[in-house]
């Protein structure tokens, strides 16, 4: 071997021996998370890396940043084979892949077409962060110049490749083949062979370096994503991805319940940490933190790596003293309860997540640790607890006036008749709601002129259990979850209409979790489908600008867009016009995880800023399809001095006013 290769080869064994042993510590930390599997639906998984991953797909909602990530990382995909060949280089001289026959100046020249549009892409992306960077990436300077500093390694990844290649065509007669497109303008500019040769040498040094370099430098990095992304996604949930695990309170020596710590959270959380590309788009999403909180669902999860950098290196070498010497607290020093308070669990910062980073679990993981551990949650929310435990809904309403808003209505119970089709689950709203319980009787008069067949729980019917998951309160909530699987699955219940998202996602989603498993519908989606069938005509014209309020519930939980606004474009005179921020790209109304029952003091309210945006389509109705956004929407338009000039209804509402007599 010649002297150049022995010296790459001791570079290249030490480069790769010290990035397996980083690589390597970083899985031993995730080992000292929870277990959780993630093996199931391969076919699933597979399609998520291929869409998210190989297509982009979240980047590309944001055009311009996401066509320069797409440049980049297809550049380096393709750009792989180029470094592979230069490693080969280094071990055996004049190594290529022309075995590769006809493909090989192809290959050659994608590498260099993709070289230099990564390139251009890089210093368009250092400019854009200097000059004209968007709110998410005006980061502190730290930050700021660690991030050009890679992007400059980028840059100089490609130069030196360049380089490389420049110094080969101009100095070994017949190297050029005609796939050096951008590399032979290069190689004109030397004077000579002589120089040609030494500073491709440079340049094919400087080029090793900096990969492997770069490589060594990504597990102490946010661009550690770069490795972590793949599996990243991979790993992700299959099933809705905010959906929440429960705690076995019957698990024997179970001590802690929810995360007091990291150590508390289950590896994929903690990996989640590391995938953390801090691009900020969770965060730019994030009603609260829009609003002027100080949630930021990105800083959530660099905390999480930050604590996990202090503290298990400490858990790994089993050093006790250590650990006791660490006073400070993931609750509190990195994370504080105002941020975790803050969150309404819309998952806005999930479905723009790059990497799919589950966000809000581990919130209320954490919030669960505070409810269950230490007793310690906002005072309004002593109130909620209470009315749940004793009258079983949020309010100070008794069981025995949960069928007073059918009065007059003939409406039957499942005690009276439970061979029914469909049990329609009224909710809390729905049955004290002073406002909704109008929405439950125009469902109700719906259903009868449709010829369904169904019946409700009546005073049987206890809170879904959503409101006291999401707060923390997994204890109270699983009460009430059993009780109602228990009700339900005594009388046979196998179909449920449910008004409201919330009690609509937990029946579908987590309900299973606890042996309730049950078809469920929500009622914008029945009353299309009553349509469809034409077991109902919607014969009234509606002269009406319509703005339809997407429920972060109903949407980006359950991806529920396309029913409600079939049902409104279909009625006669309905202009229908949308919100800038709508569908998948909705704003949250600023109710749910429990804000609903909870002040908010900072900033502007989320009700207000949701408002605001939905007065300026110029609709004179704004249609929604939970009861939360339309108490939300409304106290927004009453303090707006609006809600004389624009109505707030229910799709059940308007449907029942459009329908045949």
């Amino acid at each position: 071997m010649s002297i150049k290769s022995i010296l790459f080869l001791v570079v290249l064994v030490v480069a790769f021996a010290f990035f397996a042993k980083s690589l390597f510590t970083i899985i031993k930390y995730l080992k000292l998370a929870r277990p959780e599997d993630r093996l199931n639906n391969w076919t699933k998984r597979v399609s998520n890396v291929i869409e998210i991953v190989m297509g982009q797909s979240k980047l590309l909602r944001e055009p311009t940043a996401g066509v320069l990530h797409f440049i980049i990382f297809w550049g380096f995909v393709i750009l792989l084979a180029c470094i592979i060949e230069t490693i080969g280089e280094g071990l055996i001289p004049h190594f290529s892949f022309s075995f590769l026959g006809g493909f090989y100046p192809v290959l050659v020249m994608l590498e260099e077409i993709m070289g230099l549009l990564v390139a251009c892409a890089v210093l368009y992306s250092i400019m854009r962060r200097i000059f004209f960077a968007p709110a998410r990436l005006k980061v502190d300077a730290a930050h700021q110049k660690e991030a050009i500093a890679i992007l400059f390694t980028i840059f100089a990844i490609m130069l030196t490749m360049f380089l490389t290649f420049a110094g080969k065509i101009a100095s070994e007669p017949g190297y050029l083949n005609w796939g050096r497109v951008v590399s032979v303008h290069i190689a004109s500019i030397f004077p000579d062979s002589g120089s040609a040769f030494v500073f491709g040498e440079i340049g094919w040094w400087l080029h090793i370096l900096f990969v492997l370099g770069f490589l060594n430098y990504l597990p102490y990095s946010k661009h550690f994503h770069i490795l972590s992304s793949v599996p990243n996604v991979f790993l992700a949930r299959t099933e809705p991805p905010a959906i929440l695990k429960p705690i076995n309170f019957d698990e024997e020596g179970l001590e802690k319940f929810g995360a007091t710590d990291v150590e508390d959270f289950t590896w994929k959380t903690v990996l989640d940490g590391y995938s953390c590309t801090e691009c900020g788009r969770c965060t730019a999403s994030c009603p609260a933190n829009i609003t002027g909180k100080v949630l930021s669902p990105k800083e959530i999860m660099m905390k999480i790596r930050q604590r996990s950098e202090e503290k298990f290196p400490l858990m790994l070498n089993g050093d006790g003293a250590a650990l006791q010497e660490v006073k400070t607290t993931l609750i509190g020093d990195f994370i504080s309860e105002e941020a975790l308070w803050s969150c309404t669990t819309c998952m806005a910062c999930m479905q723009e997540c790059p990497v799919m980073i589950e966000h809000v679990n581990p919130i209320v993981d954490m919030r669960r640790s505070m409810v269950l551990m230490e007793s310690k949650f906002p005072e309004e929310l002593q109130v909620t607890f209470r009315n749940l435990e004793n009258n079983f809904s949020p309010w100070a309403f008794g069981q025995s006036e949960r069928m007073d808003w059918a009065e007059g209505l003939n409406v039957k119970t499942m005690a009276s008749d439970k061979e029914v089709e469909y049990l329609y689950w009224v909710g809390c709203a729905g049955a004290f709601d002073m406002r909704y319980k109008k929405v439950s009787r125009a469902i109700v008069n719906i259903l009868n002129k449709a010829g369904v067949s169904y019946a409700v729980l009546g005073d049987e019917e206890k809170c879904n259990g959503d409101l006291a998951r999401r707060l923390g309160n997994e204890y109270l909530a699983q009460m009430l979850v059993k009780e109602n699987v228990s009700t339900l699955n005594n009388y046979g219940v196998k179909k449920i209409i449910a008004s409201c998202p919330h009690c609509f996602n937990t029946f579908k989603n987590e309900y299973p979790q606890f042996g309730g498993k049950f078809e469920v519908i929500h009622h914008s989606v029945f009353i299309n489908d009553l349509i469809k069938q034409s077991k109902i005509r919607l014969d009234k014209n509606l002269i009406s600008k319509i703005v339809f309020q997407d429920s972060c519930y109903l949407g980006r939980y359950n991806e529920i867009y396309n029913e409600p606004r079939k049902i409104l474009s279909g009625i006669n005179g309905v202009e229908l016009v949308e919100a800038e921020r709508n569908q998948d790209k909705g704003f949250c109304c600023g109710a749910g995880g429990g804000r609903m029952f909870m002040e908010e003091t900072v900033g502007i309210k989320v009700n207000v800023e949701r408002t605001d945006e939905l007065l300026e389509t110029g609709a004179d109705v704004v249609a929604s399809a939970c009861p939360f956004c339309i108490t939300m929407i409304s106290d927004g338009l009453k303090f707006r001095e609006a809600d004389e000039k624009v109505l707030v209804k229910d799709i059940a509402e308007i449907v029942e006013e459009c329908m045949e007599k």
